[in-house]
């Protein structure tokens, strides 16, 4: 499989932050995982990416082709971050992929995740998780 250009986490928790980061570079699925500890930050950080507001040569800067998502999180939560994502330039959306990845299991969360289109996985996220979002989403 190639490898993709970058992942973000965003989630409020340290644990899971570390151990979603841990399974995916055991994976080797990407050299860059970025984090966040809220949806606001990483709508920023997006935001700049997308207006070219950055420097290009610094590495901690890139356009993810990965994005796992918690609902539950403190500034600005999940699904308010979609909505915000979701109002960035179409063509800088067009290869990022977006997945819930929550502990929620409400169907209300779950209609609002099917009808953004988005991937919908409960945590803990493992390898076969992984492996089923790749196939989906980055078919060779």
């Amino acid at each position: 499989m190639k490898k993709l250009k970058g992942i973000l986490l965003i989630d409020d928790d340290d644990t899971n932050n570390f151990l979603n980061n841990r399974l995916l570079s055991r994976m080797e699925l990407t050299d860059r995982i970025k984090e966040f500890r809220n949806g606001k930050q990483a709508f920023d950080y997006l935001y700049n990416i997308s207006q070219g507001h950055y420097d290009a040569s610094a590495p901690e800067y890139f356009k993810p082709s990965l994005i796992l998502l918690d609902i539950n999180m403190p500034v600005m939560d999940g699904f308010e971050f979609l909505e915000l994502f979701n109002r960035l330039n179409e063509d800088f959306r067009r290869d990022v992929v977006l997945a819930l990845l929550t502990t929620s299991e409400h169907s209300q969360d779950t209609e609002r995740a099917s009808a953004s289109g988005v991937a919908y996985l409960t945590k803990p996220l493992t390898a076969e998780k992984v492996q089923e979002l790749l196939e989906t989403y980055f078919p060779e």
